[in-house]
């Protein structure tokens, strides 16, 4: 069952008509793909159909199975490489690494899939934002349901400790400064004549669980969801940001609404902060990690 709640004002999507509208026909996903590149990540998921057919996963027309696939992504063309984008090749082997995990195995998060180039807190330009990263969490309750979340975070705001709101990543009063400037003051204090390029901008949520929802009830824990963002994202949802929230839920296990939506909610704010815990700059932009080290010397 799966569903999306799409906030942000420059989102990228394909297929994602079916999770938004609560009368589509199409109720179900069979797969979904979180991509970097830009309009040319959406391509990300042809390589992912043609897997899935042959798996056996697919809307069953009558006359051949044709899989769902909603495909997000995000801009990260101004990190790096502008000409680099998820080829084929990439897809597979991640499709291929995918296959190969063990079901509860561990999911590698930092700098890696749609967060290779992801960045954050871009306020004052990309030469003044920090690295981010794709980020997953999950929460277990016993004898209930299982609810993760995997982020792609690439946000224009800063990167907040949802437990203590201090911005562990974001903005940076100068580009060889690693002194942080609060996205939130540099937002408010701006004149009504300044511009912004659209530059490496948007989070993407997914929210994973095993427990029982209807269209309506995935749709209840993406907007429930977006808490999330906004615990751990200031400011969120940006005028530069396409940010969305999608749930996919197994149906395998009873549980209420609330306690699935709730605890979505807090998986999507640790995931989003682990994105930038776990993130390497690349040699390009200063990391969480080059923060924590200044400040131990």
């Amino acid at each position: 069952m799966a569903a999306a709640d799409l906030r942000g004002s420059a989102t990228g999507t394909r297929q994602f008509d079916s999770l938004v509208s609560p009368l589509h026909l199409a109720t179900r996903a069979h797969g979904l793909v979180l991509a970097g590149g830009s309009g040319f990540g959406l391509a990300a998921a042809d390589p992912v159909v043609t897997r899935l057919e042959a798996l056996g996963a697919g809307f069953r027309t009558g006359l051949r199975l044709v899989p769902l696939v909603p495909t997000a992504i995000l801009f990260d063309l101004g990190f790096g490489d502008a000409s680099a984008h998820p080829g084929p090749g990439l897809v597979e082997t991640a499709l291929d690494a995918a296959l190969a995990r063990p079901e509860r195995g561990e999911v590698e998060v930092g700098s890696v899939g749609a967060g290779t180039g992801a960045t954050v807190g871009k306020a004052l330009g990309l030469e003044r934002a920090m690295k981010g990263g794709f980020g997953f969490a999950a929460l277990t309750v016993p004898d209930g349901p299982t609810v993760a979340a995997a982020v792609a975070a690439n946000p224009w705001g800063d990167v907040l400790d949802p437990a203590t709101g201090e911005i562990l990543a974001g903005c940076r009063v100068a580009p060889e400064s690693l002194e942080l400037a609060d996205a939130r003051r540099v937002a408010a204090s701006l004149p009504p004549t300044t511009s912004h390029p659209w530059e490496t901008n948007t989070t993407l949520a997914v929210v994973l669980t095993d427990a029982a929802l209807t269209k309506l009830e995935a749709l209840k824990v993406c907007q429930m969801a977006c808490g999330g963002l906004h615990r751990a994202i200031a400011p969120a949802l940006g005028l530069y940001d396409g940010d969305l929230v999608a749930t996919l839920a197994s149906g395998r296990r009873p549980a209420h609404l609330h306690q699935v939506a709730v605890l979505a909610e807090q998986a999507v704010a640790e995931a989003i902060a682990l994105a930038v815990r776990a993130a390497d700059g690349l040699g390009r932009l200063p990391a969480w990690r080059d923060l924590v080290g200044a400040a131990a010397r």
